[in-house]
């Protein structure tokens, strides 16, 4: 591998590792309230109407920012039913999966969509050593 790529591809690591570790570290620490838009429909007096049908976010592979099975049930004290509440290892691990998952798409994009005339290069490469 020459010297160019050798250090694009540690670069490119190296900002995995730590975009990976504040994924892990950090994303369990992110506030429980609700976003901006979840806070207007709040304040607006629609949320209930979201609230009825069933999120499509509920069958995604990481629902709601967690991992499945690593959550905790509690009793709502509004309701008096049980919920589900992400436990901080389910949301760490959640960043951390959704990170290294979106990473290995974009280098996946950037292997598919390079120049066929890098691909021309490196093929002479691997030939002529």
């Amino acid at each position: 591998m020459e010297k160019g790529k050798k250090s694009v591809t540690i670069f490119a690591l190296a900002g995995l590792a730590f975009a990976a570790a504040l994924a892990l570290l950090v994303s369990p620490f992110a506030s429980t309230h609700p976003d901006g838009l979840e806070r207007v429909a709040e304040d607006q007096g629609f949320i209930e109407k979201a609230e009825e049908t069933e999120p499509a976010w509920k069958n995604a592979p990481l629902p709601d920012y967690t991992v499945p099975g690593l959550n905790e049930k509690k009793v709502d004290e509004e309701t008096g039913k049980e919920v589900e509440e992400p436990t901080r290892w389910s949301t760490g691990l959640a960043g951390l999966l959704g990170t290294v998952g979106i990473f290995f798409v974009a280098w996946g994009l950037a292997v598919l969509l390079k120049k066929p005339e890098s691909r021309e290069e490196e093929k002479t490469e691997v030939v002529s050593t």
